[in-house]
């Protein structure tokens, strides 16, 4: 059984943020001295708070997609109490289960799906930011579409996509769950999280061919293994989504994170969108495993001129940068929402 270290050094989709990213750092300050601005990619976006870069209200970000694209959200405003949540998820028209996410945060931080009132009970002990509650959105295929439209041209297009596949496990009908979970470098390495998810259970031999869902939130970070969904993209797909993003003002740039029932849905504009990230999302398919880092790094270069671009576009058409003391302000507002402690 391989270790953990051993698992993240052969696959650079493990790497630490600062490794892969560190070309792009340099890069960023050239685009600094051209546009003159720390924050030049806050003009990305206009419509988003830092463009979608950090510090953006999800719930806000939501409410500007077509309702017929989203699924059913409330914002909890904290403080809040078990009741009073339980109470906006009725008037609401929510039923259990949902998924509890911050309004700030990233990288699946505190997203839950909450079963039950106890599982409100526990997930508010923890939380102490305004959080969404959404509808459980039970189609089975979910997807990352990046769109990219430059201000000074009528027509977008999807440059990314990534199909998400859900960390599980499959029985032989002799292992047990914690075998099989051991066995797997992906489920592995989401060991410590796992061994809490199913006390309990783990000494259960799992029935052949019985699939086991590990993690239910379609995030990298929690083992989710995205797979580049290039060959998706065609002239279909980016006028669905050129058709959706022009309703989202001020949106120029970013990910949408989706689920489907089908391509045909994809293709047809049939799918519910939980999340819009701006400038601060990536092209999810450069970490399909075994994708060549020289080829990611070359995605994230373009990537970073795009923001650049359509920024500089964006303030000669009257946008501009956030200043960088509000940048910092929303940056603390970020940290803290994002903490813990």
């Amino acid at each position: 059984m391989r270790s953990n270290f051993l698992i993240k050094l052969k696959s650079w989709e493990y790497w630490p943020f600062g490794i892969v990213q560190f070309p792009l750092f340099i890069y960023y300050g050239w685009l600094v001295i051209r546009s003159r601005s720390f924050t030049f990619f806050s003009a990305s976006n206009p419509g988003i708070v830092m463009g979608g870069m950090f510090g953006e209200s999800k719930y806000d970000v939501l409410k500007k997609i077509p309702e017929q694209y989203i699924p059913k959200t409330i914002l909890i405003k904290q403080p809040a109490d078990t009741q009073s949540i339980r109470a906006q998820i009725v008037s609401g028209g929510l039923q259990f289960p949902l998924i509890f996410k911050p309004d700030i945060g990233e990288r699946g931080f505190m997203v839950k799906r909450i079963n039950n009132a106890q599982d409100v009970a526990l997930y508010i002990e923890t939380i102490r930011y305004d959080f969404l509650v959404q509808e459980l959105v039970g189609l089975p295929l979910e997807f990352g579409v990046f769109y990219v439209r430059f201000p000074n041209e009528s027509r977008g297009n999807v440059t990314s996509v990534v199909m998400k596949e859900m960390l599980s496990v499959t029985g032989d009908g002799v292992s047990t769950l914690q075998q099989l979970i051991l066995s797997k470098d992906r489920a592995k390495l989401q060991w410590e999280t796992l061994k809490t998810i199913f006390n309990g259970k783990l000494q259960e031999v799992i029935a052949k061919d019985q699939q086991i869902e590990l993690v239910s939130i379609g995030n990298h970070c929690l083992g989710t293994k995205f797979l580049n969904g290039e060959h998706l993209i065609n002239d279909q797909l980016s006028a669905t989504f050129d058709q959706v993003s022009k309703q989202i003002d001020g949106f120029y740039f970013g990910r949408f994170d989706l689920r489907c029932g089908c391509i045909e849905d994809l293709y047809n504009g049939n799918f519910k969108v939980m999340e819009l990230n701006g400038c601060g999302a990536e092209p999810a398919h450069i970490y399909h495993p075994g994708f060549p880092l020289s080829k990611a790094i070359q995605v994230l270069f373009r990537h970073w001129r795009n923001i650049f671009l359509i920024a500089r576009e964006n303030v000669k058409r009257g946008a501009s940068y956030t200043s960088l003391k509000d940048a910092k302000a929303y940056y603390r507002k970020f940290k803290t929402a994002t903490t813990l402690e």
